[in-house]
């Protein structure tokens, strides 16, 4: 069966429309189910206004139904398998609520980091979700989500390289490593721990990005 939204006969007048090329300005014309459309006067391809990809963003079969989907829309759907990374976490703790609230703080911190930083967020995130669920778990996570095989990867590499980490690692590497230690780091101060004389003395704490140790100094207020 045909999906509805794509089958023209359902299609009402405004399914044809034209739309404003964002490097030239010139008209171009759409049809509803349009991924993307060449602007004929500039070559610059870009993506349907209108279209709604919310199944296109789950479904393993987007492509085939869709066509080739735009480079900016399959950023967008590893950014939705952070979401579903999240629940999987969830699943796969259970009741240990402890580790829960460690993996949300940590994730918390990444995405705070990275937006700052400029790093992946949708790489981060899964990796902060899945740190302490163990490699093999994750990886079986990161499978049954539906993500891509380089993601898979990248996000492994950086779960196995969390310990010593230096100024040669990539970016990605390093806020993961500022956010397990500003999730320790907060947890000390809660306890006791650490003072915030402590944690305004950069040299006493092992932090690689100018906005992790922001919020170290934010911690403390």
């Amino acid at each position: 069966m045909k999906c509805p939204g794509q089958d023209m006969k359902y299609w009402k007048a405004s399914a044809i429309f034209d739309a404003q090329c964002p490097k030239c300005n010139t008209t171009v014309e759409f049809y509803k189910d349009d991924t993307s459309r060449k602007c004929g006067h500039c070559g610059h391809r870009f993506v349907n206004p209108k279209m709604d990809f919310g199944c296109a963003s789950y479904c393993p079969y987007a492509e085939q139904c869709l066509g080739g989907l735009p480079e900016d829309f399959t950023g967008a759907r590893d950014n939705l398998l952070k979401d579903k990374v999240a629940v999987q976490m969830k699943r796969f703790f259970q009741n240990d609520f402890k580790r829960i609230r460690q993996a949300s703080i940590t994730a918390q911190f990444a995405e705070n980091i990275g937006k700052a930083e400029g790093g992946n967020l949708a790489i981060l995130l899964c990796a902060a979700y899945l740190h302490d669920t163990g490699l093999v778990a994750a990886q079986t996570i990161l499978i049954k989500v539906g993500a891509s095989e380089p993601m898979i990867q990248e996000i492994c590499e950086l779960l196995n390289h969390t310990e010593k980490i230096n100024e040669s690692d990539s970016l990605q590497a390093k806020i993961i490593h500022d956010a397990l230690t500003l999730r320790q780091l907060q947890e000390e101060i809660k306890e006791g721990l650490k003072t915030s004389t402590i944690v305004r003395q950069s040299s006493e704490i092992n932090l690689f990005t100018n906005s992790a140790r922001s919020l170290a100094v934010s911690l403390t207020e």
